[in-house]
């Protein structure tokens, strides 16, 4: 059973960065598609971005195209996010996700999760 294990996030100023990891062990990583997503306070989960498992096409929600990048690297089992020009609407708790449905929006088709960690972005 493949586990995801989070790292990176944190407190910073709007119009900084943040890398965010999710390291995969116990599991084929390079077979499944990645995603990312966030749950903004008192709001339910979203879709922040999906890479699929060759890393060659991705997805971004309309509010994070083009300030976030995602990537991964299947020889270190790592998916990362860097967010660029954060805002404060940015604040959540982010996961990563692995499931094996393409770039989908849809939460409902990833099946292994990461841990959550918290993004805070002060004005």
């Amino acid at each position: 059973q493949m586990q995801l294990v989070q790292s990176g996030g944190g407190l910073v100023q709007a119009g900084e960065s943040l890398r965010l990891s999710c390291a995969a062990s116990g599991g084929l990583f390079y077979r499944y598609d990645m995603a990312w997503f966030r749950q903004p306070p008192g709001k339910e989960r979203e879709f922040v971005a999906a890479i699929i498992w060759m890393g060659g096409s991705t997805s971004y929600a309309d509010s994070v195209s083009g300030r976030f990048t995602i990537s991964r690297d299947n020889a270190k089992n790592m998916g990362y996010l860097q967010m660029n020009d954060l805002k404060p609407e940015d604040t959540a708790v982010y996961y990563c996700a692995a499931g094996n449905s393409g770039t989908t929006s849809d939460d409902s088709m990833y099946d292994t999760w990461g841990q959550g960690t918290q993004v805070t972005v002060s004005s």
